[in-house]
């Protein structure tokens, strides 16, 4: 069968939750809970010693889930990530090193990078849509509206800093495709295991960029 591609991915929503999960156990209702709010694309970030873990439990038990991987910084990442059953990966940067892994490896990759210069880096290598990462702290929708200049058909999916107040704001942009956050899954709800408020901010959050 094959993989979609990392642009069909992220045109199936316009908010990405990027989840760090410190209970494997609380993986699956987790992403029941974002999915039944609308969200299905998920990123599972790579920062936890369960994440593997439940990277797979995700697959296996939330099939209208799909769910990628996150905070891949090494070529290892990349295998492991495939290993787990990661429908995609995303990276907080590029070097050559995951660039060369990228292009052995059949995984869709959603590169970050922060600066002109990397992006020139990224589209040398055939990267059309990038993960701008920090989005706040690298100027926000004021530098996307800077690189849609010299840069007029790479798109982006910002995350970093966004949030319900800003989101729409980041949307609006016609290089933005999506948006990465965390907003509906704080960690508060997440230690109370409170999967039916999660489910309600989902499902505001999916209304978020809807024409």
């Amino acid at each position: 069968m094959s993989r979609l591609t990392i642009q069909q991915i992220l045109s199936n929503t316009s908010v990405i939750p990027i989840l760090t999960v410190t209970r494997v156990e609380d993986a699956v209702p987790l992403a029941r809970a974002l999915a039944r709010g609308g969200l299905r694309v998920l990123e599972l970030t790579l920062r936890t010693p369960c994440a593997l873990d439940a990277l797979s439990a995700i697959r296996a038990e939330v099939p209208e889930a799909i769910v990628g991987a996150g905070t891949l910084v090494r070529p290892p990442d990349i295998d492991d990530a495939l290993a787990a059953g990661a429908s995609f990966g995303v990276t907080p940067g590029l070097t050559p090193d995951l660039v060369k892994a990228i292009g052995e490896s059949e995984l869709p990759i959603l590169p970050g990078i922060m600066t002109p210069s990397e992006l020139i880096s990224a589209r040398a290598a055939s990267f059309t849509i990038c993960k701008l990462f920090p989005a706040q702290q690298a100027g926000g929708v004021a530098m996307l509206k800077a690189l849609s200049g010299p840069f007029p058909d790479q798109m982006f999916c910002p995350t970093g800093g966004i949030t319900r107040q800003n989101a729409a704001e980041f949307l609006a942009l016609p290089n933005v495709l999506c948006v990465g956050g965390s907003w509906f899954a704080p960690p508060a709800l997440l230690d109370a295991r409170d999967w039916g408020q999660i489910e309600q901010l989902a499902l505001d959050a999916a209304t978020l960029g809807a024409v």
